[in-house]
């Protein structure tokens, strides 16, 4: 050995070199297992194909003894299991390799290549033309495993996984090759999902140990390992392991050299059928040979897709399988199933044709939405928000949107709902690093200007929302420009369009308009804008003096936003936000911390507490309620968040305001409230996406008529199917076949609220239901034409969150009772792995389980408590009718 060593250090070449006149015989062996993360790899599904390999030297390059001609060729091809199975349950039991490869496949895999090595590198691979993409690519994966240096170092290389960042160790006769699977460039398909909370985490290693002996390979075993884990529950992933031996069996006497000056004449000699082919992998496209088509793969999910099933697991389910079908389809296979369906499945088609975003998909819709025609605008509407969901928005979609904007639209509520939309997408394209493409300017320089240019309230408000969606830097001024001049909800509208800000954009203009506003500096603002802007401030940084100065003005406000500020202050300390070590500081000067301050009387209030709090990620809800001095409800605000150790996300937020309905019940409004309409409506944020505001009434003759009508019915809000996780990737395994991860979870949910009114009872009520189903289905697969192995996991639960709160204002302070109620919920999980042939012939092993979710009423604050007590021990005496 110290000899070989010796050779390679100073001899004359720096790759492996084979001698002359020698057949090298080896025995190759290559792996796939696929299986959970924490697994061990005796009991994963997968395949092994082993052969023999001769490997002879053909020509040496009689000007550089370091570029050689090897001939490499595969035989004797097994193919069996990759553990032990009992002989019922092994596939490939009693088939031949032949039977099972098919006889084309096999001749094609036993044609031998010829590879140039320059200095151990696959300077040329020479292989047939028009050979079948599978068996050239295990053929490449072979020829890569005698690309090595002998010396140390990293480079950049190309082998049958692209062209990779690549680093060698080298110590006496072992070499370890060390390759970065990330930095692979290599032309694959493949997105993930917009927020990475929702999205799934690859991690992935390749290493490769070369023992040499008398200049040559003695041994190689290589390995590769993919692990995938979903970012909100890391317990549920999938791994690919891929491994490859070859080891030396003997040397025995071989052919002699060809002759020859140059390479070229050389391959000519040898076989003249032989064509230079890139040693990267090519893409196998998999044919499904009997796929149900698309309509009778909707014929078999459609009766779980009906309305009153939506809030179901198995709704989530369909929906997943049905986006799957939908991406192989085309535009005219899918307008046949739309233009088939009735009107109460159709929106649920279209949810699912828009989720899959595909060309075809797009253009499909394009043509069957008519925005001039107002009699299908429920169509329309769910259409636009499944884009304003798009998990991997494209800037063709945004064209196509912006485009709609420019025609007719013949309802009103569909223009405003197709901006709010556009907002959404200019937010996903832009943190995808897409701010600068032509459309995606030209859709933000549209909401702008006409945002500008708007005179009527309602424009102004419909592009105000857009940007609530775009969050865009550049609109910061103009946000500030409405928060502080306009009032009603115009102000509103701008000032927790601003909320929405990383605070990292919250310039020092930002902090002084939002003081000024609530100081009321300039002018009277009203308590729900005054609120915001506190909000604002406490949550960006605030300085010591903006704090103090907040808590100073706790007295002197209108009677329930004294109370609201004060239970906002309270929150901040008792769930230590970011701020609450300057409000802690602050509160030790006396002087803002005194009994008077801190015993207002009110029933407005601001809560914050934790659903779930878990090793992977953690939910935490925020309800906060503003009263009018009269005991009219202001607003209430209803927040879930999601968030890990780097990523949030706003999941649901669900806004109640009323305004202006003081003359019910003949009281007098708060100061800078005297001239409001009447107004009362719903605003909700899912998913990061705020939706279109529901109006419940507007002025007081709609107000009256609606009472007097008034049958407490909740108003439906969002109704319908999202597609949250959405990963894709195609992976080439280095020993040749090609795998794919894949996790779709899905989401049916059906969200409604109502506000009723008792004049009799002088009770309000405001009901919001959430009733929602998660499915979320990975598949993690190695599909060889002839062999497909792999692993589907899936996880579904079924929950709903029903949040109520109950006032009664025959009194003050009146009395007011908040339930948040959360029911118990079925969670099942599933895995699955399965090793099945062409033929139909399949092998699965399964496991589940099921448990019951706790159901849970979310303890608020003590206060709510002693007030529930309180409400419901009156109500026991008065029981009946709402009017």
């Amino acid at each position: 050995i110290q000899n070989t060593v010796f050779a390679f250090q100073t001899g004359h070449t720096t790759g492996p070199s084979l001698n002359n006149d020698k057949l090298y015989k080896f025995a190759y062996s290559a792996e796939v297992y696929v299986d959970r993360v924490k697994a061990s790899l005796q009991k994963s599904a997968g395949y092994r194909i082993s052969s023999d390999v001769d490997v002879n030297l053909l020509w040496r390059n009689p000007d550089n003894d370091d570029d050689q001609l090897i001939k490499v060729m595969i035989k004797d091809v097994q193919v069996e299991n990759v553990n032990e199975r009992p002989a019922a349950k092994n596939i490939f039991k009693g088939k031949s390799t032949e039977k099972i490869l098919g006889k084309e496949y096999l001749e094609a895999l036993q044609r031998p290549i010829v590879l140039e090595l320059v200095r151990g590198k696959v300077k040329t691979f020479y292989s047939y033309q028009n050979e079948p993409a599978f068996t050239q690519n295990i053929k490449r994966g072979l020829a890569s495993l005698f690309q090595l240096q002998l010396h140390s170092g990293s480079t950049r290389e190309v082998d049958v996984s692209g062209k990779c960042n690549t680093t060698y160790h080298v110590r006496q006769d072992q070499v370890t090759k060390i390759k970065d699977l990330d930095s692979c460039e290599i032309t694959k398909q493949g997105f993930t999902s917009h927020n990475p909370i929702l999205d799934v985490s690859k991690k992935v290693t390749s290493a490769t140990i070369y023992v040499l002996e008398d200049s040559f390979i003695k041994s190689i075993k290589a390995e590769e390992n993919y692990v995938f884990l979903l970012n909100f529950r890391r317990k549920t992933g999938a791994k690919i392991v891929s491994k490859q031996r070859l080891e030396l069996k003997s040397v025995q006497a071989g052919p002699g050299l060809i002759a020859g000056k140059q390479v070229a004449g050389v391959i000519k000699t040898l076989d003249s059928s032989y064509v230079a082919v890139p040693l990267e992998a090519e893409p196998v496209k998999s044919e499904c040979k009997k796929c149900p088509s698309l309509s009778e793969h909707w014929k078999s999910i459609r009766e779980h897709m009906h309305p009153e099933k939506l809030s179901k697991a198995e709704a989530a389910k369909s929906f997943l399988s049905f986006i799957k079908s939908i991406r192989k389809a085309t535009k005219e296979e899918i307008l046949q199933v739309v233009r088939s369906e009735n009107k109460e499945l159709l929106p649920q088609v279209v949810d699912a044709v828009t989720s899959a975003q595909t060309p075809e998909s797009l253009e499909a819709m394009l043509e069957f939405l008519d925005f001039k025609d107002a009699s299908t605008s429920v169509l329309q509407e769910r259409f636009l928000y499944a884009c304003g969901f798009a998990s991997h928005p494209s800037e063709t979609l945004l064209k196509s949107l912006t485009d709609k904007f420019k025609g007719d639209i013949a309802n009103e509520e569909i223009r405003e709902t197709l901006v709010i939309v556009m907002g959404a997408l200019i937010r996903k394209l832009c943190d995808r690093g897409g701010c600068k493409l032509p459309f995606v300017v030209e859709a933000k320089r549209l909401i702008l200007n006409r945002l500008e240019k708007a005179k009527k309230d309602d424009n102004v408000r419909m592009y105000l929302l857009a940007l609530k969606n775009a969050l865009l830097p550049e609109a910061i001024p103009l946000l500030l420009k409405y928060a502080e001049s306009e009032e009603g909800h115009i102000s509103s509208l701008a000032a927790t369009a601003l909320q929405r800000y990383d605070p990292s954009f919250l310039t020092k203009e930002v902090k002084e308009t939002m003081n000024r506003i609530y100081h009321q500096n300039r002018k009277v603002h009203e308590k729900t804008v005054r609120t915001t802007a506190a909000a604002i401030i406490l949550n960006s940084n605030p300085s010591y003096m903006e704090v103090k100065n907040i808590l100073l003005s706790i007295g002197e406000l209108p009677m329930e936003m004294n109370k609201y500020m004060l239970s906002m202050i309270q929150d901040i300390i008792h769930f230590e936000m970011p701020s609450s070590k300057t409000v802690r500081k602050v509160l030790k000067d006396m002087r803002t911390h005194n009994y008077d301050r801190f015993s207002k009387m009110g029933s407005s209030s601001a809560y914050s507490g934790y659903i779930t709090r878990g090793p992977d990620i953690s939910s935490t809800y925020s309800l906060d309620i503003l009263y009018s001095g009269s005991g009219i409800l202001r607003r209430s605000n209803m927040n879930i968040h999601i968030f890990d150790r780097n990523a949030e996300l706003h999941a649901s937020q669900v806004v109640l305001e009323a305004q202006g309905l003081e003359s019910i019940i003949a009281a007098t409004p708060d100061e800078g409230e005297e001239n409001l309409d009447s107004f009362a409506g719903m605003s909700a944020i899912l998913f990061d996406v705020q939706l279109r505001p529901v109006t419940f009434f507007q002025g007081y003759g709609d107000l009256m008529s609606k009472m007097l009508s008034a049958t407490g019915d909740p108003m439906n809000v969002v109704k319908g199917l999202i597609l949250l996780t959405d990963y894709s990737q195609e992976i080439q395994l280095q020993a040749g076949p090609t795998a794919s991860a894949e996790f779709l979870g899905g989401l049916a949910i059906d969200i409604s609220g109502g506000m009723e009114f008792s004049l009799w009872y002088r009770e309000s009520k405001t009901n919001v239901k959430n009733r929602v189903a998660v499915f979320l289905a990975g598949n993690t697969e190695v599909d060889s034409f002839f062999v497909k192995t792999g692993m589907e996991t899936t996880l579904e639960v079924e929950t709903a969150l029903d949040f109520i709160s109950t006032v009664q204002f025959s009194q003050y302070p009146f009395l007011v009772c908040m339930q948040m109620d959360r029911i118990e919920s079925p969670f099942r999980s599933h895995v699955t792995k399965f090793e099945s042939l062409p033929s139909g012939r399949r092998y699965t092993a399964r496991r589940g389980k099921a448990v019951m979710l706790a159901g849970n009423e979310h303890p608020l604050h003590q206060e709510n408590s002693n007030m529930c007590r309180k409400v419901f021990g009156a109500k026991s005496d008065s029981s009946g009718g709402w009017f």
